[in-house]
């Protein structure tokens, strides 16, 4: 596939995108294949001779698309929300292009700079406390890691690493493997100090645990990785309080702030504890600046070596939405939209309702008042609210 070819490729594979996109309500949310479906499908080894574009398309049709689970269609309510927007799309297409493997600096200085600007866009977006961003050479940092899960070793492995440090400056006699036999993690059944967990959303209350695990010198690890695209709200901030007494917090841009997987966005307030851990230098990933104090080599700051040029999809989303396109996006709805279904209802007039406001919310209020009102009543209200409510949104899209 030459230049030429790739453009005219290039932009039928958008168009088959946003077909897609457009298209996926019509898809069944969860395929019907049994394990080994594809296997049958596809030739047991691959093509000597090349196939054709037209042939793969095809293909994706015929083969791919009967197995997948449509995690974009709104029929989708299982595990948790994962983020798409056309942004991001584009900024992957040009990560691809672009190709860097940003394991340092000198590797593609652009890759690193614009993740370190992206990190502290967001944590301001969150209203993180300065510790924990790069700006005017702080101590801390952020980085973007590719899972709240990695996010949460990395944090445990730079945790034991201080800790074995720390006790083996005070007592030099010890051995490495005398102290990690006795070390401790303090874990809930949710794993870590967490806000909106998985199951059912629920919150630790950090400024209960930040205060006693700073006053033990306890490394104290927040998760946010679904919930804590709702913190860029001020109106959620709230629940991100006693965040200042942590020492790592990681949420994922890429459940709910239309940044696509995978971007897992991780703070930590020292950033030598991370590097203290993680630090590779072979001689042939050294370069002439890494010692400057100016610049960050994230293979210290993570797991794997090479790392994907991700910032690009935090750059467009946040250029193309702003700060209070992604708010609205989060608050998913408006006033407006809420009072217009209140018309609709109560000009219908098969149901009554009256609205409230809380705060600046203008909320329908559904009150259970007859005495002879049975689970019919209620669920055959609901029905004619929900009917409603999609022709609501159905005019707002149009």
């Amino acid at each position: 596939m030459n230049a030429s070819e790739f453009r005219r490729r290039g932009k039928e594979m958008v168009d088959y995108m946003a077909n897609y996109m457009e298209g996926i309500e019509g898809r069944q949310v969860y395929p019907d294949v049994e394990p080994g479906y594809l296997r049958p499908l596809i030739p047991a080894a691959a093509p000597q001779e090349p196939d054709t574009f037209e042939d793969i398309i095809n293909d994706v049709e015929k083969i791919i698309m009967p197995g997948v689970t449509h995690w974009h269609s709104p029929y989708f309510f299982a595990y948790f929300p994962t983020a798409s927007s056309y942004p991001a799309m584009l900024a992957d297409m040009l990560c691809g292009a672009i190709g860097c493997i940003g394991f340092s600096w000198a590797a593609s200085p652009a890759c690193t700079e614009l993740e370190t600007v992206m990190m502290d866009w967001l944590g301001k977006m969150l209203e993180l406390p300065k510790a924990f961003l790069n700006e005017k050479a702080g101590e801390g940092g952020g980085v973007i890691q590719g899972s709240a899960s990695e996010a949460t070793l990395v944090a445990l492995l730079a945790a034991r690493t201080k800790v074995i440090h720390r006790l083996q400056a005070a007592s030099p006699e010890l051995t490495q493997a005398a102290i990690m036999e006795k070390l401790v993690a303090y874990s809930s059944d949710q794993m870590v100090a967490t806000l909106g967990t998985t199951t059912c959303c629920s919150f630790d209350n950090l400024l209960e645990v930040g205060p006693i695990c700073n006053k033990e010198d306890i490394w104290l690890h927040v998760d946010a990785a679904y919930a804590g695209s709702a913190f860029i709200c001020p109106e959620f901030r709230h629940l991100l309080n006693g965040v200042e007494f942590a020492d790592s917090f990681n949420f994922n841009p890429h459940k709910w702030l239309l940044v696509n997987f995978d971007c897992s966005a991780m703070w930590v307030k020292k950033r030598t504890d991370l590097t203290g851990a993680f630090r590779l230098d072979p001689t042939y990933l050294k370069h002439s600046h890494q010692d400057s104090g100016l610049i960050t080599d994230y293979r210290h700051w993570q797991i794997p070596l090479g790392r994907r040029f991700r910032s690009l999809k935090m750059w467009f989303v946040f250029r193309m939405y702003g700060v209070k396109g992604l708010q609205a996006y989060i608050r998913k709805g408006s006033n407006k939209v809420n009072e217009a279904l209140l018309q609709r209802i109560n000009s219908a007039k098969k149901i009554h309702l009256v609205p409230c406001h809380l705060r600046d919310k203008f909320v329908l209020r559904f009150a259970i008042c007859s005495r002879t009102v049975e689970s019919a009543h209620v669920q055959r209200a609901w029905e004619h609210i929900k009917e409603l409510a999609a022709d609501v949104l159905r005019a707002e899209r149009e």
